[in-house]
């Protein structure tokens, strides 16, 4: 008979045992699920972060274009109408180169020599406060970047690939090519 009596106690043991496993298993798996959970939304906090920084210097960049866009149209708005302003100096250093020098002392041609040549220094006048210069090219060599070769000349009083003559004056506005200059340039004697 005392068998049958601690085969129950240890039937309920062994039962209890077992239910508290089942409890510490279904506790463990939900303290895993949870750490999965954590892990995820760590990596999602993580991902949103990443993106939060992408997307402040996406903005910073774009704001920086912006910015500079909005300078570069200050500084060249003119352009346009500058290019078709060259054209009115050119003709006027035209006109004035025309004027033969026994003109220019004529009493009554001295005072339109001298307005145009007024007109011509304010031209220039305005070119320089609107950042708008002429570009050197006589006795230079060749710049792609700012002379138009028109022709080549044989000489031997100059290096070949050196302008000797400049047909056109070219400008720059600021730091960027207006018109370049069209000139002739050296090549050597045949």
């Amino acid at each position: 008979m005392m068998q049958d009596d601690t085969r129950p106690a240890d039937e309920e043991l062994a039962g209890a045992d077992l239910a508290a496993a089942a409890e510490q298993g279904e506790a463990q798996a939900a303290a895993d699920a949870q750490a999965a959970e954590l892990a995820s939304l760590r990596e999602q906090v993580d991902a949103a972060k990443q993106e939060v920084l992408y997307a402040k210097a996406e903005t910073q960049n774009v704001r920086r274009r912006l910015e500079k866009d909005m300078v570069d149209a200050r500084a060249y708005a003119a352009t346009g109408f500058a290019r078709d302003i060259l054209s009115v100096s050119d003709n006027l250093t035209r006109a004035l180169e025309a004027i033969p020098a026994e003109l220019r002392e004529d009493e009554r041609l001295k005072a339109l020599v001298t307005g145009l040549e007024a007109t011509g220094r304010e031209i220039e006048k305005v070119f320089g406060l609107h950042g708008i210069t002429r570009i050197a090219s006589k006795g230079l060599p060749l710049d792609p970047h700012q002379h138009q070769a028109m022709m080549e000349m044989p000489t031997a009083d100059a290096e070949p690939g050196t302008i000797i003559q400049e047909l056109q004056a070219g400008y720059m506005i600021k730091d960027r090519l207006l018109r370049p200059a069209m000139v002739v340039v050296a090549k050597k004697p045949d």
